[in-house]
């Protein structure tokens, strides 16, 4: 059978090459370098032992991508000419080396066999030089396919391919992200290489102005000391929810069960809310925080007791959102927002098993009632069960006002009567609002708000005049509320 041998040459130093690399490169089988820009290169030369070199690829293409896929081509094409070929790469032949990834998926139809040669990679100088224990954490990027949820601040990262002032400058957008600028890295050129290693301690924001970026730049960034900086992930976030449910933990926190912290979600989401309506941002940083530990804590308290675990929490919204976007990840086209929320729907409702509006309806959860409502008006009027403009609504909301007035003059006694007319009147006005395209839980809480700025104002009104709410009688109480009321008014022109 055919083989390629994929021989590593070494961090740099020609004494870093195997005895294995070294008797393959001179077995007499045809030497293909991916590149020539690594000093082991000089083994070569002082030997005259021929190669050819990958190089010229490099040139010709304009991604990465379709370099790798150039590079392949041509070795299964030398292959189809030699019975053996050597393939030698920068390193050793498993850390970052794309081109040898996907070789070993060509090879595994069974047409050709594979033989890895390895040599020292350039993780094992970096190690040392910086003296970094694996055994506390590290982890290897690439440069080229760096994202901020590949970061990981409690492991010692190695990035790769950090290898021109480009990519650098990328990389520190990333690094920003998550570390800030302050943070300090260092910049490890020629790790490994006799007389030529250096390496610079940088702040993250300086990376790219270093004039010492090359073809063997490697970028290592130390796992966060948070006696020194205090920045927290996910997973930090976990252990400490986990701590604080610990027997050495809080008594409140270890108290708690799925029914007590009820009431602090549906006020924690709406303290989120609220942060959205101020438009302060900081704030609403802080209170997702404060959501987020909600989410926690009933996953921890659920894996204590064996129910579900994190990562069945994740899993199932992962795989829901890929499951409810086939326009993204299934790439179907969608030609509108209204069409995608149409999508979403059809395939949450035809998952469970929903195939009537009633149904739909049924299933919407036990929401505040104002947006409970918006929401069953909403599917009726999808199926044309609405008004068709304004007067209706209209109408509905004079008729249903009527209708408790009827009852107030009549003398009735039964608060059940009320509660379901009153409920009827709040329902139609529900209605009315979504024809103007007004979200009464908003609308409300306005009205709520100015409620209270009014009677601040008539309370200061009231101090001024050495008297007490208490004491004043309701004629005394409405002239002050129309005081602030015009006060308020005039100060909003």
């Amino acid at each position: 059978m055919k083989k390629i041998n994929i021989i590593g040459l070494g961090c740099g130093n020609i004494d870093s090459l195997t005895l294995g690399a070294i008797e393959k490169i001179q077995s007499g089988n045809k030497n293909i370098l991916r590149t020539v820009n690594h000093p082991t290169i000089e083994f070569f030369h002082n030997k005259n032992i021929p190669f050819i070199s990958m190089d010229y690829i490099y040139e010709s293409e304009m991604s990465f991508e379709k370099v790798y896929e150039k590079i392949v081509d041509r070795l299964l094409y030398e292959l189809k000419i030699n019975d053996e070929i050597n393939y030698i790469v920068p390193g050793h032949p498993m850390v970052a080396e794309k081109t040898v990834s996907h070789l070993i998926e060509k090879a595994s139809n069974g047409t050709f066999e594979i033989e890895i040669v390895p040599s020292e990679s350039f993780i094992e100088p970096i190690l040392a030089s910086l003296k970094i224990d694996p055994i506390d954490g590290i982890k290897v990027i690439d440069a080229l396919e760096l994202k901020p949820t590949q970061l990981d601040i409690n492991s010692n990262l190695i990035i790769c391919q950090v290898y021109n002032k480009r990519v650098a400058s990328e990389v520190k957008l990333v690094l920003s992200e998550v570390y800030g600028d302050e943070y300090e890295v260092s910049l490890v050129h020629y790790a490994g290489v006799k007389d030529k290693e250096l390496i610079e301690k940088i702040k993250v924001m300086d990376i790219d102005r270093s004039n010492n970026i090359g073809a063997l730049t490697t970028l290592v960034v130390f796992k966060v000391n948070k006696d020194e900086f205090s920045i927290y992930d996910f997973n930090n976030l976990v252990d400490i929810v986990r701590k604080l449910r610990s027997k050495d933990g809080c008594p409140w926190d270890i108290a708690q069960d799925h029914f007590t912290l009820r009431e602090n979600l549906i006020e924690e989401a709406y303290e989120v809310v609220e942060a959205i309506e101020e438009e302060n941002f900081n704030h609403l940083a802080e209170e997702l925080g404060d959501l987020m530990l909600q989410v926690l804590l009933h996953t921890q308290i659920a894996s204590e007791n064996g129910d579900f675990y994190l990562i069945d929490v994740t899993t199932n919204l992962a795989s829901k959102l890929i499951t409810r976007h086939p326009h993204v990840f299934l790439k179907k086209t969608l030609v509108n927002t209204d069409k995608v929320v149409y999508n979403w729907n059809m395939i949450k409702y035809g998952s469970r098993s929903i195939d009537t509006l009633s149904g739909r309806m049924e299933n919407i959860p036990k929401l505040p009632s104002l947006i409970r409502s918006k929401k069953v008006q909403k599917l009726a009027s999808e199926v044309g069960f609405d008004w068709d403009d304004i007067d209706g609504p209209m109408k509905k909301v004079i008729e249903e006002y009527d209708e408790v007035l009827e009852l107030i003059e009549n003398g009735e006694k039964d608060s059940l009567r009320y509660e379901e007319e009153l409920g009827d009147l709040l329902f139609s006005i529900v209605n009315l609002a979504r024809f103007l395209k007004v979200d009464p839980e908003i609308a409300l809480h306005k009205a709520t708000d100015k409620f209270i700025d009014r009677f601040r104002v008539v309370e200061e009104l009231a101090q001024k005049k050495g008297r007490k709410l208490l004491e004043m009688t309701i004629e005394e109480l409405d002239e002050l509320w129309d005081q602030a009321k015009s006060r308020l008014d005039d100060t909003t022109k």
